[in-house]
């Protein structure tokens, strides 16, 4: 604890007398100051003990002391201590009846006691409440550490919030409740998810202060809540929630802070490590794509359990980002930057992997990422809820031509196993190709087949090629010498039935039958080819106005 005035009256070599605020002398003394200015307030910061001899003030005057004394407790002063003897006998009682009237403790000063006597006192149990708080904070931060290696973060927690008296929790990089300290304040802490998520938005390393919500008995017993960011990365993969009844003191503040980097330490591991692990994933996935699924499961060993045993699915990510930057180099203009929404989505992914105790595979593959995950499980889940968000949130008008640089571009494989890895591999690609083509966040491959081919047409390519075999129809048409390109829709609607065609046209079919030969020698094709007859409907399909 630090000083307080009724430490120093207590304090048997001081011999200093309380003459008012007899009620106030607990509050603790930041500093013990002399001064004889007849205002000495701009020189105060507030939880001073004011020493006066009254030499330049008029200690007999009431209004002048109800003056002075208003000045100093609205300056923070929190006492004021009176040397008798020098310029007075005694204290004036137009001081004295002032400072009752401020509620301002005052002290009698005997002439035997120097001022320097009482802020060396003051100074003195200042170092020694400070190195008692360096002392607690050494000490807690041994107990931190032994919790730790011992139960993990949950033990971590535990010892934080008995160090603070109040309550710890640790939150993962959606911003979710991961463990929390005693049990009672996981649904405390789970009530700060939104304000965790904002902490993140910052640069790292962030903290902020907010205000908790109390019991549903007694929401007016609000917590202060710390919040600090976890980690070294610029995007926090967690964060620590630590709530008071007041604010921390030293040592509860070298607690906390020890509590940081023990949790940075075991919720972010090291670069080389993290370097290898993705070394083994990336040698992990390509076995598995080569057809080599038992030296993948050697490699893996247990490190994803049984996942390479069930069915899967493999999932081909890329920032939208990359994809116009993509269409814009096949345009001959390089630029473009690709975005962080992978690293979100990695993020989501991990996180409702580790929460369901599941395991699953990521891998950045150049400005890819790949995944391998247990089909039906979270991990999957939280991937199609997550691009079903960005789906919903981006405007009716934005598409992979121009839009949010964030926004991604995922297809999902069907369910697979390790020996069909590669063609679940292929799956994916198409599933992304689609979504990007359609401007769409994510595709699932097996609802291809259960869509239409028609809106793969629109593609630049094929609509060149399109024009291309049906320009000499259109030309011929546009002489005003038939309508072939009519005429053609028409008879390969009907699947080549000359009178239901002819009929549609409101024409004979003889009609029809001469046009169709003008067809065949304007082309120099044969209608009677199966391929010929497939690539003018696709090509009237894609040319077809919308």
């Amino acid at each position: 604890m630090p000083p307080t005035l009724a430490s120093l009256v207590h304090h048997s070599a001081l011999k200093l007398a309380v003459r008012a605020g007899e009620d106030r002398l607990d509050v603790p003394v930041r500093w013990a100051h002399v001064s004889e200015l007849a205002d000495p307030v701009p020189y105060m910061e507030g939880g001073e003990l004011l020493l006066i001899t009254a030499l330049k003030l008029d200690a007999e005057d009431p209004e002048a002391m109800r003056r002075y004394v208003k000045r100093l407790v609205g300056a923070g002063v929190v006492g004021l201590g009176f040397a008798v003897g020098v310029n007075y006998d005694d204290i004036p009682g137009a001081l004295v009846e002032a400072a009752r009237e401020e509620g301002l403790p005052l002290l009698e000063v005997p002439r035997r006691t120097p001022f320097l006597a009482i802020s060396k006192a003051v100074s003195a149990a200042i170092a020694a409440d400070q190195y008692r708080a360096v002392t607690a904070g050494f000490a807690a931060q041994r107990e931190l550490t032994r919790r730790t290696l011992a139960d993990g973060p949950e033990g971590l927690l535990a010892a934080l919030a008995a160090q603070v008296d109040g309550w710890a929790a640790l939150y993962d990089a959606s911003g979710a409740v991961v463990a929390s300290a005693p049990e009672w304040a996981g649904r405390r802490a789970a009530r700060l998810t939104a304000d965790v998520q904002r902490l993140r938005e910052r640069p790292a390393p962030a903290s902020s202060v907010v205000a908790g919500a109390g019991s549903p008995d007694h929401p007016e017993n609000a917590d202060r809540v710390e919040l600090h960011t976890l980690g070294t990365s610029r995007r926090p993969r967690s964060a620590l929630a630590v709530g008071t009844a007041a604010a921390l003191g030293t040592a509860e503040r070298y607690a906390v802070h020890s509590a940081i980097a023990l949790l940075t330490l075991t919720t972010e591991r090291s670069r080389s490590l993290h370097e290898a692990g993705l070394r083994i994933d990336a040698a992990v996935l390509r076995m598995l794509l080569a057809g080599e699924p038992d030296h993948a499961r050697t490699v893996a060993g247990d490190l994803y359990g049984g996942l390479l045993d069930a069915p899967f699915r493999i999932v081909v990510a890329e920032s939208a980002a990359r994809a116009r930057a993509s269409t814009a180099a096949r345009a001959g203009d390089p630029g473009g930057e690709t975005g962080d929404a992978l690293g979100t989505l990695t993020e989501v992914v991990e996180s409702a992997a580790a929460h369901a105790g599941e395991a699953v595979l990521v891998v950045p593959e150049g400005e890819r990422l790949v995944m391998l995950a247990t089909d039906r499980g979270a991990a999957v889940a939280a991937c199609a809820e997550y691009a079903s968000a960005l789906e919903a949130a981006r405007p009716a008008s934005d598409s992979l031509a121009g839009g949010d640089e964030e926004s991604l571009v995922v297809g999902l494989s069907a369910p697979s196993g390790p020996i069909a890895a590669s063609a679940a591999y292929k799956q994916a690609e198409q599933a992304l190709s689609v979504a990007r083509r359609r401007g769409r966040v994510c595709v699932e491959h097996e609802h291809l087949a259960a869509g239409s081919l028609v809106p793969l047409l629109a593609d630049d390519a094929v609509r060149a090629f399109a024009d291309g075999l049906l320009r000499a129809l259109r030309d011929h048409d546009a002489t005003g010498r038939g309508d072939l390109v009519a005429s053609l829709r028409a008879w390969l609607s009907r699947h080549g039935q000359w009178d239901a065609a002819a009929a549609d046209l409101g024409v004979h079919r003889h009609t029809l039958r001469y046009r169709m030969r003008r067809v065949e020698e304007i082309l120099g094709r044969s209608l009677d080819d199966p391929d010929v007859r497939m690539e003018l409907w696709l090509a009237l399909k894609a040319t077809a106005p919308e």
